[in-house]
């Protein structure tokens, strides 16, 4: 019966994935992306009350990734092609497509690799390409500018055909991404941390637009430092890695004792 609490919030995030398209056909795109925002945060919580309730399985797993690929893939796909990609009818068409199958993809290839214990990204505390629901949220991008501005300028389908596409590419790439490992802030800076937070919500409530710009394009810089931390990273975990090495007179050195972690 464990099981239960975390699946029924899976199932609840794919049901808001789904009613964006619905709130999409009817032209309330605002609703729309409200609602694969809420299935966003649902989906962040159903892996957590699994953890907490010790209810993982893998039939939650398997129905996790279903849920993501409908909620952050097939959702965002048809919602931006119903606001303006479909002034592109060919070009957008496959632009939304592209986007749907590396979000696929993406959780494809995750699944693949759960059993595989030499995952380098993984063992220093980031992530392969960009997650499902934060390609979507990046995804919305465009139409966050257009409903803050109300500028026909953020509507342009070929802009917005480009832009989604390159997330697309970004969801199945290889780049090092920022996990919220690595995330963690320094016990010095927790409570400033704390009341970040609570003023993101409070601008949420206030100005959510402007808000989701800003947060996407935050997260938007934080790549290339992830990318630059796990330069970093990376020679440290290959010399963790090695388990030892031969001097010139056959005599066997340790191996580095140095962390695989800055």
């Amino acid at each position: 019966m464990r099981a239960v609490v975390p699946n029924a919030i899976t199932a609840a995030a794919l049901c808001s994935g789904l009613t964006g398209i619905r709130f999409a056909i009817g032209g309330d795109f605002d609703r729309a992306v409200q609602a694969v925002i809420l299935a966003g945060v649902l989906d962040g919580l159903d892996g957590r009350a699994a953890r907490l309730l010790k209810a993982q399985t893998r039939f939650g797993a398997e129905l996790d990734s279903l849920a993501d690929a409908i909620s952050f893939g097939v959702a965002p796909a048809l919602i931006v092609y119903l606001w303006t990609l479909h002034q592109l009818p060919s070009l957008g068409w496959i632009a939304a497509l592209a986007f749907a199958i590396c979000c696929v993809l993406r959780l494809a290839r995750f699944n693949s690799r759960l059993d595989i214990f030499d995952q380098p990204h993984k063992a220093a505390g980031f992530l392969t390409g960009v997650p499902a629901p934060l390609g979507a949220g990046m995804a919305f991008l465009p139409m966050y500018l257009w409903i803050a501005s109300g500028r026909p300028e953020f509507a342009q389908p070929l802009i917005v055909a480009a832009w989604v596409a390159l997330v697309a590419v970004l969801m199945i790439s290889s780049v090092p991404t920022l996990s919220w490992q690595r995330l963690r802030p320094p016990p010095g800076m927790r409570i400033a941390v704390i009341a970040l937070a609570g003023l993101v919500v409070a601008a949420l409530l206030t100005e959510p637009w402007l808000t989701l710009v800003a947060v996407t394009l935050v997260y938007i810089a934080l790549i290339p430092v992830g990318l630059a931390t796990y330069a970093r990273v990376k020679p440290r975990m290959r010399a963790a890695a090695t388990p030892a090495s031969a001097d010139p007179y056959g005599d066997v050195l340790p191996a580095s004792d140095e962390p695989t972690q800055p």
